[in-house]
């Protein structure tokens, strides 16, 4: 039974979330779909990280056993075919040593997060930024980000129903950024773990915005990660903005979208 890895994109606005669901549209139920049709079996897919409503991916990957060996290329540009017009596109397939697993295998997570800090809303990229209509100061931001990089208890920025067993997470990045070339008005937040708390990044841009807005200072994030007080924490960020970016995994070289 040969097992296929594959890397997806998809716009988040129309599903509620990666995972399937009985009764709303799920980025899972829609390529499991897909492959029912294509080749008539049924297959579970695993992913590496189970994104919420409203958040995209520029590279997923998930994994899915079939009992017959297709061509990787077949694999793609059939679930393709069967995707349209969906907003879910499966960039390659290939096919892995039944050990790997898209979840257990990945040693870490790349995110972006996208603000878009202008006076004016988003005319193209509506649906894909956060629009922060008042100035924000990156510095201010840059510096709030500091404590929270390294390993910590991350309880004041996870979800009440966040179903992991610890709330120990070591967060390798948390830069933030505006975009080059001139174009002032989008700050990036990019942020990478080998894993992360339902609701964890943005629940970090969130008070990273806050420190942006003169609201908190450096000090008063490293008292609120310090608390694991989850009402200290800033609003969460919209899920809009959110994009998942890049999965790595062991002996490979890094799977980060561009």
């Amino acid at each position: 039974m040969p097992r296929y890895k594959l890397v997806i994109e998809y716009d988040g606005t129309p599903f509620y979330g990666w995972q399937r669901q009985a009764t709303h549209a799920s980025v899972q139920g829609a390529i499991e779909a897909a492959v029912t049709r294509f080749s008539g079996e049924t297959a579970g897919l695993t992913c590496a990280g189970r994104t919420d409503t409203g958040v995209h991916a520029t590279h997923q990957v998930a994994h899915l056993d079939l009992d017959k060996t297709w061509r990787t290329d077949v694999v793609r540009d059939a679930l393709n075919a069967h995707l349209r017009p969906q907003p879910v596109s499966i960039l390659s397939a290939e096919i892995v040593d039944s050990s790997f697993n898209a979840r257990h295998s990945a040693i870490r997570r790349h995110y972006r997060y996208r603000i878009l800090n202008r006076r004016s809303p988003a005319a193209l990229d509506r649906g894909r930024v956060w629009h922060v209509p008042w100035p924000l100061d990156l510095a201010l931001m840059q510096a709030a980000a500091l404590p929270l990089l390294g390993r910590h208890d991350f309880s004041a920025f996870r979800a009440a129903e966040c179903q992991a067993k610890s709330p120990i997470r070591t967060l390798e990045q948390l830069d933030v950024a505006r975009l080059p070339m001139g174009f002032t008005e989008e700050i990036v937040v990019a942020a990478s773990a080998r894993s992360f708390l339902h609701h964890q990044v943005r629940g970090l841009v969130g008070t990273l915005v806050l420190a942006g807005s003169g609201r908190l200072t450096p000090g008063d994030v490293a008292d609120i990660l310090a608390s694991r007080d989850r009402s200290r924490c800033g609003p969460l960020a919209p899920s809009s903005g959110l994009t998942l970016v890049g999965v790595d995994y062991p002996d490979a070289d890094s799977t980060l979208s561009s």
